[in-house]
This record gives structure tokens, C-alpha cells and sequence, in this order.
């Protein structure tokens, strides 16, 4: 591997900056922590100015800094200090929508006339694109959102706040391509791409995945290519082995894609003590173009994506996960649990996960907290995305007691990380 190829060497950490550390500087001042743990790419979730419905999802500016975190000068400020580290920095890259309140919706919306309009998708009736996906149904029942301003509708797969971009407009791309090049050009060493099948929509489809989101999909790594040369892409693509495998394209798409699969099947191992899940999926998970690798998970910010699998397996599954049901989501489909969450804290199992994910091929990822054990953040009943209760704030307190134990799970944890090559 040479250095055009680090992405194949990354161990990554996900955070948000302020659960994490309160805001940049923060962050910055924290940078030790990762080397003790021993990864060395961290992907940092949204940090752009948001209303916040979606945790940073819904973005406002793609070219600023949330002012609770820092400036846009701070986060140049975490990325050299980072790479002094020998740390790599992967951003979030939210490409299907924006924010309600972004002012290419605020013009859009306010008039049909507007320039803007064509940068979101429009209807009269809101009776079209019936088969495609809506990511959020226990959030919404609809795609398609009122907008009393213009009398008609907008389109949003996912919060209603979260109005989808037209990617058939060659301006919206051309605006996207010039948003990415900016945080390239801050020095950000790639990018996680949210909610990457979305991007085109056609009627008669699920609007998923489609021959004309992965041409898109190959402009705007050829573009990186160009500009930015490793600069790298992880996409974020739910579904089936082959499914995902083709956002790697001929190795002219992503570098990485977040292996779903293999996630359900992890958690199935754990769950029911049997290994051949897990190795099912992994001879299932060869033949990928060179310089390209999978990214593996046990969790993430979202929820514990269990789709793929067959109902009753999933119900079991969910009922072991989160036997009160408290943190179930969209419709009880899927539950969002902690590692400590799911197994009650029990030490052993914890480490078993994990040394179960960092034995396999590919690029690990932690989520922040789950190296010290940390657990839900207690649920309410006022609150329908539970996601919320896997973004507690990071017990710092606690993180330093392990550090200086050398049998806390931090420690052993850290170990397990390190032996992996």
C-alpha cells in the first residue's frame, strides 16, 4: 500500500464534534485520544450551520461551521493539526437534500417563477414517484410535502424539513461539485456520501440505486480524481451484498462502501453464538475492484439496520437487541442500541463484538463512546426518532479513569484496535 492508498490502512473513528468534545477546539485538544485508542481516520458527522431536526443532516450552508462548534478557519485548524497526528479526516457529505431553511429552498419555494425551483422536484398533485422509498414512514406518510406558499408539493425521502435536490439539474451539480471542492481544499481527506442511492428519481422505480445515480456517482469521483487526487469517497448504500458491491462501480465510483450486510450478520453471531453467519457474508464479499475495501460496523448514529433479513429473524432480533422496546424506530422495523446497550453492559460480550469486527478484512469503525462502554441516553416517550438516544454526550470522566486503568475496557478495547494490521 502506498500513500495514494491509505483509505486500505484506515481504522475509523465516527463522531460528532460537540458530543464528543463540545466544539473544535475541543476536539482538537483531544486529539490523543485516538492514537491511545489506535485508529487513525476520524469521520466527523455533520458539523455544517443546521436547524438541527435531523442531528445536522438538514444543512444550511455546505461552506460554514455551526457557530456553537467554531468557524470554518477552526476546522482548517482541527484538519492540520489532525494530520500533524498522522490522523486522517473523512466528512460527512450530505448529497440528496437540504434544509428546508437552506436559501435555495427559502427562493424556491416562494415562487414558481423562482431560478431556484428547478433545484428541487415539484408537483401539482403529489401523486407521483409512488414506488419510491420513503426512508422515514414513522416519521411521515408521504413523500411529497405541502408547500402552502406555491400551492402544490416538494419532495423529501426523509424528514420533511429535508427537501430533496433535483440531481437531473446540471446546476445543482455543478453548485455540489463547487461545495466539495471547498472542504477538498481545507485539506479534508474524503468524504462519507448520505444517503447515496437516492440521488435520481423515475416514475415506475423504487428510485433506488438507479443507472443514472451511479453515472452521477462516477462524475463526481473522476471530478475528485482531477482535483483532489486521493481524496477518497465512502458511501453509505443499504442493501444486499451485490447491491452495494456496485457502488464500487470498476473501481471508478467509491473507495469504500459501509458493509450493511455484514453489520446483521455480526449481530447475528453474537446474538445466536454462531459463527457461519458471519462467514456466509464474508465469501460472499470478494471480488471488488483494487484499491477498494469494505468499511465493517457494529453501529453507527443511526439505527441497527436489520432490513435485509428475513422478518421473524429480525423480530428475535430486535426483541434481544431491545427486549423493553424502548428505542425501537420507523414503525418497530429496527431498534437504535449501544453495544452496552444491547448486551447490558456485560464486559465480555462487549469485547467479543469487537474482537469479532477487527478480526475481519477491511476498515473498522468505532462509534465515540463505545470504547468506554457507553450506554443509551434514557429513552422518552415524547421522542419518535430514537436514534437520538445513541448521541449522548461523551463521558469524559469516565474515559479518563480507563485510560489509566489498564483492565478497563478502554485498555483492552485499545488492544484488540492495535493488533489489527
Amino acid at each position: 500500500m502506498n500513500n495514494n492508498e491509505w483509505w486500505m490502512g484506515a481504522k475509523i473513528y465516527e463522531l460528532y464534534i460537540d458530543k464528543f468534545a463540545q466544539n473544535i477546539q475541543g476536539l482538537i485538544d483531544h486529539l490523543d485520544h485516538f492514537s491511545r485508542l489506535g485508529v487513525n481516520t476520524l469521520h466527523i458527522l455533520p458539523h455544517y450551520p443546521s436547524p438541527m431536526i435531523d442531528a445536522g443532516y438538514d444543512i444550511t450552508d455546505f461552506r460554514g461551521v455551526r457557530s456553537d462548534l467554531g468557524s470554518t478557519l477552526d476546522l482548517e485548524r482541527l484538519i492540520v493539526a489532525a494530520h500533524e497526528k498522522g490522523l486522517r479526516i473523512i466528512l460527512d457529505f450530505v448529497v440528496n437534500h437540504v434544509s428546508s431553511e437552506h436559501p435555495w429552498f427559502q427562493e424556491a419555494q416562494a415562487s414558481k417563477e423562482n431560478p431556484k425551483r428547478n433545484y428541487f422536484l415539484w408537483s401539482e398533485t403529489g401523486e407521483e414517484l409512488r414506488g419510491s422509498v420513503n426512508a422515514f414512514p414513522g416519521i411521515k406518510q408521504h413523500n411529497w410535502i405541502r408547500n402552502p406558499k406555491t400551492n402544490d408539493y416538494y419532495y423529501a425521502t426523509f424528514y420533511p424539513e429535508q427537501p430533496d435536490l433535483n440531481w437531473d439539474n446540471e446546476e445543482v451539480i455543478s453548485a455540489m461539485f463547487d461545495n466539495m471542492d471547498f472542504l477538498a481544499h481545507l485539506g479534508a481527506d474524503g468524504f462519507r456520501i448520505d444517503a447515496a442511492p437516492h440521488l435520481i428519481k423515475r416514475e415506475g422505480t423504487d428510485s433506488r440505486g438507479l443507472p443514472e445515480t451511479h453515472k452521477i456517482l462516477k462524475r463526481m469521483r473522476a471530478h475528485l480524481e482531477e482535483k483532489y487526487p486521493g481524496v477518497i469517497l465512502l458511501a453509505e448504500a443499504g442493501g444486499n451484498i451485490e447491491e452495494t458491491k456496485s457502488y464500487f462501480g470498476n473501481g471508478d465510483e467509491f473507495h469504500m462502501a459501509y458493509h450493511f450486510p455484514l453489520m446483521s450478520a455480526l449481530w447475528e453471531t453474537l446474538l445466536f453464538n454462531d459463527q457461519t453467519y458471519v462467514d456466509d457474508v464474508m465469501r460472499a464479499s470478494g471480488d471488488i475492484p483494487q484499491g477498494c475495501q469494505w468499511a465493517t460496523f457494529l453501529r453507527n448514529h443511526d439505527d441497527i439496520e436489520l432490513r435485509n433479513l428475513p422478518s421473524e429473524t429480525r423480530e428475535k432480533m430486535i426483541n434481544m437487541l431491545d427486549p423493553k422496546r424502548e428505542y425501537l424506530f420507523n414503525n418497530g422495523n429496527t431498534t437504535a442500541v449501544r453495544i452496552a446497550t444491547a448486551f447490558s453492559e456485560d464486559k465480555e460480550k462487549i469485547l467479543q463484538a469487537f474482537g469479532l469486527l477487527y478480526s475481519l478484512p477491511g476498515a473498522p469503525v468505532c462509534y465515540y463512546g463505545d470504547e468506554i462502554g457507553m450506554k443509551n441516553t434514557p429513552a422518552r416517550p415524547d421522542v419518535i426518532d430514537t436514534r437520538f438516544f445513541v448521541r449522548g454526550e461523551f463521558d469524559w470522566a469516565d474515559a479518563v479513569n480507563q485510560m489509566n486503568d489498564s483492565n478497563s475496557l478502554f485498555a483492552q478495547i485499545a488492544k484488540i484496535i492495535t493488533r489489527k494490521t
